[in-house]
């Protein structure tokens, strides 16, 4: 077993693993998080599904109330008008095969990628090496789109995605240990909303099987998720 240092220790008493709480009480344990950098929140959420169905995938995104606490450097691939719309949105780089060059150079300073439809055709070449970093602009995440100031904004306001893994679950970033409780308890109450609206036809009985909170270097409380159904 992984041996865990005396800080993680001294977290991990004050969660009992075997227990549930309610959300509020989750986060404020979570938040006694002890690292000395600022951690990341966490939600774990096992879905009621099989990720082996198409038709049970579970993907989609949402805007966090109160962001994630990191600043996300945002790419666009765009020409003309497009390029000068995304630059004054705020996105930290804008190109077409200027940036598709770099990128195949070994270039990666960025977070996000946004795509209008008609760069598809060229942004499609970086398959290999944006897709298997997760940084491929795809439609369901609203990244490939002609509206590129609502994306970047939304994007730089805290907008997240989210995707069913092949273990049936949902890993996503609530905050930081730095937010107060509220600013916790409204962005996991988000996601939890977003992730009621994405339920599948498909699924059958309990949609939310369980859901737990850890900070990046913290033990996990596992949280009551019928508060949420």
């Amino acid at each position: 077993m992984a041996k865990h240092g005396k800080k993680y220790q001294e977290s991990a008493k004050l969660i009992n693993s075997e227990a549930t709480y309610e959300p509020s009480e989750a986060v404020e344990l979570v938040k006694a998080a002890t690292a000395k950098f600022d951690e990341t929140v966490e939600a774990a959420v096992r879905l009621g599904v099989d990720p082996r169905k198409q038709d049970q995938a579970v993907r989609g995104v949402v805007v966090l109330p109160h962001g994630t606490g990191k600043t996300q450097r945002v790419l666009v691939f765009a020409k003309g008008e497009k390029a000068k719309e995304a630059e004054a949105a705020g996105a930290d780089f804008v190109g077409d095969a200027d940036m598709i060059n770099k990128i195949q150079q070994g270039w990666f300073e960025f977070d996000v990628c946004v795509a209008t439809p008609d760069m598809m055709s060229e942004v499609g070449k970086l398959g290999r090496l944006l897709g298997g970093k997760g940084l491929m602009p795809n439609p369901k995440a609203g990244t490939v789109t002609f509206d590129v100031t609502k994306a970047v904004q939304e994007i730089k306001a805290g907008k997240i995605e989210y995707r069913l893994d092949k273990a049936g679950q949902i890993h996503a970033p609530i905050g930081k240990v730095s937010f107060n409780a509220e600013q916790l308890n409204e962005n996991l109450k988000a996601l939890m909303d977003a992730l009621n609206r994405a339920k599948p036809a498909a699924a059958k009985g309990v949609y939310l099987k369980n859901i737990a909170i850890s900070s990046t270097m913290g033990p996990s409380a596992r949280v009551n998720a019928a508060a949420f159904r």
